[in-house]
């Protein structure tokens, strides 16, 4: 009997990549084996001219499709181009490089993607003509009068968990129709992979609400929070003790690296960093135990306990997880290995 793939892949938008996705139906052979390699259209997708338009579709990662059910699937891909090499949009190949570099430190992330949802052009909860009370009692609030889109966000929990995704928790954040998912801990390439199906499904359940979640930095301008992807990061020598944390807080702000990495974190981020709203300045770094005013916070407990993990409080919620992960473990990683951390 067959049965329906739903192919995804990342496109070569900018500033920010979208997701995309065709269905290929299969056979019964197909089942249980590598799922084929497919293609499409990049001159549709800002990812090649019409002259010479084929792009390649790279199964990576799948799991089951909780929407169709049965025996369908959702197929994560990379995209290659015609000589099967990686495409220059292919962020996931670099990140598989240097993971690969670094696994015997055994980095871990867990990422908190926050999203906000609008109807129309308004964010859900938003009056007509207006603007709904001053943020406060939204965060993780409960209520009619303060919550809105819970239907949406308790249907892309439970497609999630039937996909078998690392979901580990989900929140309602501090703006009206702001909320937040959290996906991990897992290694850099899982956490990455799955987090870009969790948004796919958030895209497509959204859908049968009839109501759209947008991943921008600042949807409403002016006294209202961003919407972020905190990263929350370790090694196996910062799960077991104080001196790697300190060693990772430094590394991060070392020379270009908070350059190097703010510009890589996601468009629009300086409309975000202000300094205001739980943030720091875009161009300042700092770190500090239990500061959300920090761009990099360690959490009170892994300074009690003398270990843990770091938060990297400045990417965008738009940012892209393949790159997050590359640069955190790269720098991080580095540095730990020169300092005999490991």
């Amino acid at each position: 009997m067959s049965f329906k793939a739903e192919y995804i892949w990342i496109d070569g938008t900018e500033p920010t990549a979208k997701l995309r996705s065709k269905t290929k139906i299969l056979g019964d052979d197909a089942k249980g084996a590598d799922l084929p390699i497919w293609g499409f259209d990049g001159s549709s997708t800002n990812q090649a001219k019409g002259h010479a338009s084929d792009c390649v579709l790279q199964p990576v990662f799948v799991c089951p499709d909780p929407i169709r059910g049965g025996d369908d699937v959702l197929v994560l891909c990379e995209v290659l181009n015609t000589d099967m090499t990686p495409h220059e949009t292919n962020t996931r190949a670099a990140l598989a490089e240097v993971a690969g570099k670094f696994t015997d430190q055994e980095p871990i992330f867990g990422i908190e993607q926050e999203y906000t949802f609008f109807k129309g052009a308004r964010p859900l909860g938003f009056p007509e003509g207006g603007f709904p009370a001053a943020q406060g009692g939204y965060y993780c609030g409960v209520g009619s009068d303060e919550i809105f889109g819970r239907d949406v966000v308790e249907a892309h929990l439970e497609n999630c968990l039937k996909a078998g995704l690392g979901i580990s928790g989900i929140n309602a954040e501090v703006m009206p129709g702001q909320w937040e998912f959290q996906v991990g801990p897992l290694a850099p390439l899982e956490v990455s992979d799955q987090l870009w199906v969790a948004r796919w499904l958030l895209y497509r359940t959204a859908e049968d609400f009839e109501v759209s979640a947008t991943l921008d930095p600042k949807p409403v301008k002016g006294d209202w929070n961003g919407a972020g992807a905190h990263t929350n990061f370790s090694t196996k020598a910062m799960r077991e003790g104080y001196d790697a944390i300190i060693t990772a807080c430094e590394s991060l702000g070392e020379g270009s690296k908070p350059l190097d990495h703010v510009k890589n974190y996601g468009a629009g981020i300086d409309d975000r960093l202000t300094g205001l709203h739980e943030t720091a300045p875009w161009n300042e770094y700092s770190y500090g135990v239990s500061n959300r005013g920090a761009s990099v916070r360690i959490p009170w407990q892994v300074e009690k306990d003398g270990k843990g993990y770091i938060e990297d409080r400045r990417p965008n919620a738009n940012v892209d997880p393949y790159v997050v992960t590359r640069l955190l473990v790269d720098t991080c990683c580095t540095a730990l290995e020169k300092a005999g951390q490991v």
